[in-house]
Parts: structure tokens; sequence; C-alpha cells
């Protein structure tokens, strides 16, 4: 099956599938990565090597191939919606993709917010295009530091309902792959430290009787 990764940033990827998507490629699925704000110039010490930083996650995950586009860094929410949308729908044209793992709508990161919207658009594209392939899953994913900070109660919140078993190695193969990211990881207790992301994927684990896992929402998923 062909999964599209559609994320806002640059190392939201990995911090949200970074493990499953390693494990889907290893299982022999495919996996391309598109990312709407190529700079995140407003992140606190943002690299200065992040085309580099980013190639080399991608790598570790065995992602071969990525879409990017260059809207404004947290400031997804001036840029017409209609011109997101077409973004991703060019890239689910492309790719051919059957699954999409996007950000959940409620995510306190405006950016966030703005691409799970987006993609909700994107992804009825097979119903009013010819020679696109009918989508077969979307998955919400949970982004450290933003997914649990959606305190909007008049909005649905993150509620996971698909655990992805990672294991041990797997959990190694995303902190390798967010080490890459300079500037990205802090000490803990910050959600983005490593034993946090660890402890996270341990309650995953916890919560579907496995050792570690990666949580996602499941909007629907055919067959």
């Amino acid at each position: 099956m062909n999964y599209l990764v559609v994320v806002a940033h640059p190392d939201d990827e990995v911090l949200g599938a970074g493990a499953t998507i390693h494990k889907l490629i290893t299982e022999g699925e495919k996996v391309a990565v598109a990312i709407l704000v190529g700079k995140a110039d407003a992140r606190a010490n943002i690299s200065s090597t992040l085309l580099d930083d980013e190639a080399e996650a991608m790598g570790i995950m065995g992602v071969e191939k990525v879409y990017h586009a260059d809207f404004p860094n947290i400031r997804l929410n001036t840029v017409p919606h209609l011109d997101l949308v077409q973004f991703i729908e060019s890239c689910i044209i492309d790719w051919q993709a059957e699954a999409i793992i996007t950000h959940h709508p409620s995510d306190a990161n405006i950016d966030h917010h703005e691409t799970g919207k987006a993609v909700n658009a994107a992804c009825r594209l097979f119903q009013r295009t010819d020679g696109v392939p009918k989508l077969e899953e979307l998955l919400y994913m949970e982004v450290p530091s933003s997914t649990e900070w959606s305190l909007n109660t008049a909005e649905n919140r993150f509620v996971p309902n698909t655990f992805i078993e990672i294991g041990e190695d797997g959990v190694k193969v995303k902190m390798k792959a967010l080490a890459a990211y300079k500037g990205v990881m802090r000490p803990f207790p910050h959600p983005r430290s490593e034993r946090a992301i660890e402890g996270l994927a341990a309650y995953r684990g916890v919560q579907s009787g496995r050792e570690y896992a990666e949580a996602f929402e499941s909007v629907f998923r055919c067959g």
C-alpha cells in the first residue's frame, strides 16, 4: 500500500509516526512524506542545516520520497485553504496514495490544525478525479508537545483507537531519527525529551498489550 504522511513541519513525521514509518517500509509498504512548511524559522534553536538534518532523518527511517512546500511557519492560518488542499492533492496524485497519516485537527499548534483540516478536504479527491486510488485509510497521529495541549473542550480531542506495535528497535530508530534534527530534543520532563518519548511509547504499548507502540486515531479504514 502507498502511504502518504502529511505534516506541517520537518520533524513532525518522526515525532508522530517515526517508528511506524520505519516499520511499514521494512514490511514492504511504500511511504512518502509531504512537508508543508520548509524552513520552520520561528522555532527556537532552529538548525542551520535543517535540510541536511531532514535528509538524514528520512534515511534513518527508510523514506526515499519527500514532497516540499514552502508555506509560512506558524502562519498556515493565513494561507488560503485551497492552496494547502491543492498541494496535498498534488502529492496524493503523484504518489497514488492509498492511505494518509496526518495531524489531528485539534492540535494546539495552528499549523498542525490547518494541515489536518486541509487533509480532510484533500482526502476526498478520489471521488471527483479519475486515476486516483480510493483512499483506504486515514489516521491522525499524536505529536508530543502539541497534541496533548489540545485544551479547547469545544473540540474533539485526540482519542487513540489504533496502536502500532513498534518494539524496542522501533523506539531506537525513532530516537536516532529525532537526534538527526538538531535543536529539536529537550531535557526531561519536556515532552520532546528522550525519556518522555520512550515513556509515551511504553504507555501506548501498555494500553494495547504490547511493550512499545505508537498511537493513532483511525478516522476510517476500508476493507
